[in-house]
């Protein structure tokens, strides 16, 4: 790990304040992802996947046959195809994959359980289009790791037999912010600043119960999913939802990895200019790779 580059990162972030506002917050989000242009032999196709809007990035050396089915983070409030295209291009680089990322809907206007079956309905156009199963993963970042297992359990739910492996980066999985890493970490994670988790849990339930097991995975029955892996940074609020999200998956007999990365923030891999990012992309490719071929995941190397 480069302990500079992460120290400018937080420079950066502490330099520019966050909006409170949901459509300014959206109008950050968007405008941080698209300071980072995609590489240009990366192929950008706009679809439409399940009644979803939807976009395939395809690298040159992409296996068409096989899909990463995409969500961003967010808090299921903010964040689009734009705010994370970047990120996903790479991933699929990574992974020797199209990905397909899914721009589902975002509360308040549209609350839980909409992005489940966004998601779910996502997943079923892939199947329709002809994507075997043990060729597709899904992968997302905060939010959208905790809908990478929920749409998971979702489909298993419906009778769908389900994708070959799940990535999980940074996942909120726990909508009540119950572990300790949300007190212990709040002075280190300059990503998710105290109280914005909650509002956004309060925006995106509108009233559900927080421990709905489709809202929190935590408190889900996890029996049957394929290997998840689950990377979470040391300096994470969020580091306990990844924690006890790899418990739960472990006791219910999934196959899982998870991965704490020293010095990392919250969704770390958005920051293209960190090598722990690039490094942890690499680490998901491989390890979705190895699934869809078959063989035994190789653990990531951190140093």
């Amino acid at each position: 790990m480069n302990p500079s580059e992460i120290a400018l990162v937080r420079a950066e972030l502490a330099a520019n304040p966050r909006a409170s506002e949901i459509a300014q917050m959206r109008s950050d989000s968007d405008k941080r992802g698209l300071a980072n242009p995609i590489a240009p032999d990366i192929v950008i196709e706009p679809t439409v996947a399940g009644g979803v809007p939807a976009e395939w990035t395809t690298a040159p050396d992409a296996n068409r046959q096989r899909a990463i089915l995409y969500f961003h983070g967010g808090g299921h409030v903010i964040g689009s195809i734009d705010s994370h295209r970047h990120a996903v291009a790479e991933i699929g680089r990574a992974a020797g994959a199209r990905t397909l990322a899914l721009h589902f809907r975002l509360a308040p206007e549209h609350p839980f359980p909409a992005q489940i079956e966004d998601a779910v309905a996502a997943y079923r156009y892939l199947l329709e289009a002809g994507f075997k199963t043990e060729n597709v993963a899904f992968a997302g970042d905060s939010a959208g790791g905790g809908l990478v297992v929920a749409s998971m359990v979702s489909a298993r739910d419906q009778g769908l037999k389900l994708p070959a492996c799940g990535w999980c980066i940074s996942p909120w999985t726990d909508m009540e912010s119950s572990g300790a890493s949300h007190i212990d970490k709040a002075e280190e994670d300059p990503m998710v600043r105290p109280g914005v988790s909650e509002f956004m849990a309060r925006t995106y339930l509108a009233g559900a119960d927080p421990r709905h097991p489709l809202a929190s995975p935590i408190h889900a029955d996890l029996s049957g999913l394929p290997p998840l892996l689950i990377q979470v940074g040391a300096a994470e609020t969020l580091l306990d939802d990844s924690v006890r999200l790899a418990r739960v998956a472990g006791a219910a007999h999934v196959p899982v990895q998870l991965e704490i990365w020293p010095s990392m923030v919250h969704i770390w891999h958005i920051f293209p200019r960190l090598t722990a990012a690039r490094r942890a992309i690499a680490a998901g490719g491989t390890f979705i790779r190895s699934v869809m071929d078959g063989r035994p995941p190789i653990l990531a190397r951190q140093e």
